[in-house]
């Protein structure tokens, strides 16, 4: 198989996919556009009348949309800055630093991946009622700073882009190990750090478990809270043209962040590269 017909086939493949995952969001959007009486009919690739009424709809709701919009944005970004910061911190740590249990230290930063996060639910919640934090943000940003998962993917990308010639370079020429992390090993490490704060921002954004245990008043709720009461209301008042409006807008934030922290994972690909 010659070369070009490779490259035909890596193409249609391409396209395909990109089409496959795509078009649920081209519906979405499509959806949002439609009355729930077009929607009952039957689904449509044109869209529909029902922007404008739908869009009032979701600012004139009963469920504080808007509102938890902004709690959502600020738990978001919060736990995925402090996560994949504090992530590359400990992960430099145990790359960096030679000392007594440093491999049983990482044995067991690894070992707490395998432990799913309902089974020690109870006694967060029960942990949190003591300390007098629940219906607050704190038990949703705090915790998650100390991420198993985002720290193994920290760790693995350090001992293959970090050269230790250039921190002990630092050292000799008396910089301060904060100085050394954050203007050495921080820069080097933005590709890591754009892709983790993607994925954290959008696991925090879409969780629903946990906010639902922590946060009870109407103004804390977080957006996935919100849509899940608004799909549970009675058939009355059941609405599927604004459910469709408050998914399809509460995607946004996730897109949005996406598109500017993906130019920092090529610059820094980039700019990787020039240096080698």
């Amino acid at each position: 198989m010659n070369r070009s017909i490779r490259k035909t086939i890596a193409y249609a493949v391409l396209i395909i996919v990109s089409f496959l995952c795509l078009f649920w969001f081209y519906a979405l959007f499509i959806n949002a556009t439609r009355s729930n009486g077009e929607l009952a009919s039957g689904f449509s690739l044109l869209p529909g009348t029902a922007l404008v009424k739908n869009w009032n709809s979701m600012l004139g709701c009963a469920l504080p949309v808007m509102n938890s919009m902004k709690n959502s944005l600020i738990v978001s970004f919060a736990t995925s800055l402090l996560c994949s910061y504090f992530s590359i911190m400990t992960a430099y740590g145990i790359h960096a630093y030679c000392f007594k249990g440093r491999k049983l230290f990482y044995t067991i930063m690894i070992g707490f991946m395998m432990i799913p996060r309902q089974v020690t639910a109870l006694g967060f919640v029960s942990l949190m009622d003591k300390m007098k934090l629940m219906d607050s943000f704190a038990p949703l940003i705090i915790p998650e700073i100390a991420c198993p998962i985002v720290f193994y993917y920290m760790i693995k990308y350090m001992e293959s882009t970090l050269p230790m010639s250039l921190v002990e370079a630092a050292r000799i020429d008396g910089a301060s190990e904060l100085f050394i992390f954050n203007k050495i090993v921080l820069p080097l490490m933005r590709p890591a750090f754009a892709v983790q704060m993607i994925f954290k921002f959008v696991e925090s954004w879409n969780n629903y478990f946990i906010p639902t245990l922590i946060l009870h008043s109407d103004n804390k709720k977080t957006i996935p809270i919100v849509i899940s009461l608004l799909r549970s209301a009675n058939f009355a008042e059941f609405d599927n043209g604004l459910i469709y409006m408050v998914i399809a807008f509460s995607i946004l934030p996730s897109v949005v962040i996406y598109l500017f922290l993906s130019r920092l994972i090529i610059s820094g690909i980039t700019s990787g590269g020039i240096k080698g």
